[in-house]
């Protein structure tokens, strides 16, 4: 059963995760994340009201519908659409198309409809929001008996049309903000995710600024919006540095491979450094460390990282412990046979005669 947020805390714990379309703003789609907006620009967000209990520490779930269900399944999700406008706003609402390609979310245009997105339905097609008002939003999300196995992608927008400039004002701008839907649907439990960090290489843009660039496997059986961090140790004369933020668009489709990016501080010196880089998606996190060096000149890239690998310490570790056990043992057996093979010391009972 979904689990309600504290609406005592829903502006602290969730304005980190609100999802904005401007208003004023060349037309654009959300791109799933948290977007900046220059002072003083209205702002039109949606933000959920509930999550599942089984997800609660699953941080993807904060910002997106994220499930799996068997066939046949009836499920709700409250949202809310809020305004930060001094002015009355109308918000359409409907669920659409989206997909994974390249390594990123995409979003159908328009109202461009799809499997998923015609299993949804909203119990309003609209929102009248009052300046800086919110309304409520219900979606209800019903899969078929017949829906066959796998993952399906779509995302509930709520979208806003700002007048042209003119007597005439004709639609100049149009503006949506969404939820992004990944619902797996098949028998039985969820399954896994999972991924795996590859070849991490650094580099120097064309302007000389430093970056790494690290390729990333899904090896689950779901999708995976990955995030992370960069930091760097043991430098020159001992520096350190970070954490960088990795780039946050990268999404990858079960049995995708992309590249994960971390722009660095231009003042960097080459090295040699230590590096961590963590990587997340949802409840799912691993880390890379090594050593690496960035190239001298712009629009050049280095050599690939030297990675160190907690398999081969683990296992070097098991096999000191059993050479430790097996010299025990050994000790152990040679004492036990020198002890039968030596003389009886003690007195000898019995008839002489």
């Amino acid at each position: 059963m979904p689990s309600p947020l504290p609406r005592l805390s829903l502006s602290a714990a969730l304005a980190a995760l609100a999802l904005h379309a401007m208003i004023g703003a060349p037309a654009a789609a959300d791109t799933g994340r948290e977007q900046a907006h220059p002072a003083g620009r209205a702002v039109i967000g949606v933000r959920l009201l509930e999550i599942p209990a089984n997800r609660v520490d699953d941080p993807r779930s904060h910002s997106f519908i994220v499930d799996h269900v068997n066939p046949g399944t009836t499920f709700t999700r409250r949202f809310e659409v809020y305004s930060t406008s001094p002015k009355p706003q109308h918000v359409r609402l409907y669920a659409a198309a989206a997909g994974i390609k390249g390594s990123r979310f995409t979003f159908a245009p328009a109202q461009t409809p799809n499997e998923l997105s015609s299993w949804v339905t909203l119990n309003h097609s609209t929102a009248d929001l009052p300046a800086r008002g919110r309304a409520p939003v219900k979606a209800t999300i019903a899969v078929p008996a017949w829906a066959t196995e796998a993952e399906r992608y779509a995302v509930i927008w709520a979208e806003v049309a700002s007048p042209g400039p003119g007597p005439k004002g004709n639609i100049a701008l149009v503006n949506r903000v969404g939820i992004r839907t990944y619902l797996d649907v098949g028998p039985g439990g969820e399954p896994p995710s999972d991924f795996e960090i590859g070849e991490i290489v650094p580099q120097r843009t064309e302007d000389g600024q430093p970056k790494i660039v690290a390729t990333v496997a899904n090896t689950g059986k779901r999708a995976i919006d990955l995030d992370g961090q960069l930091s760097l140790s043991e430098g020159p004369s001992s520096l350190s540095a970070g954490p960088f933020q990795t780039n946050r668009d990268t999404t990858l489709a079960p049995g995708d491979r992309g590249d994960i990016t971390v722009l660095l501080g231009r003042d960097l010196p080459d090295g040699p450094w230590t590096f961590h880089l963590t990587l997340h998606s949802g409840r799912i996190s691993h880390t890379a460390t090594g050593t690496l060096t960035f190239p001298t000149k712009p629009g050049t890239w280095g050599l690939p990282a030297a990675l160190s690998s907690p398999l081969t310490l683990t296992l070097a570790l098991a096999v000191g412990v059993a050479l430790v056990a097996a010299v025990i043992l050994l000790l152990g057996f040679r004492r036990f046979r020198a002890r039968r093979r030596s003389p009886a010391t003690g007195p000898l009972h019995g008839d002489l005669t």
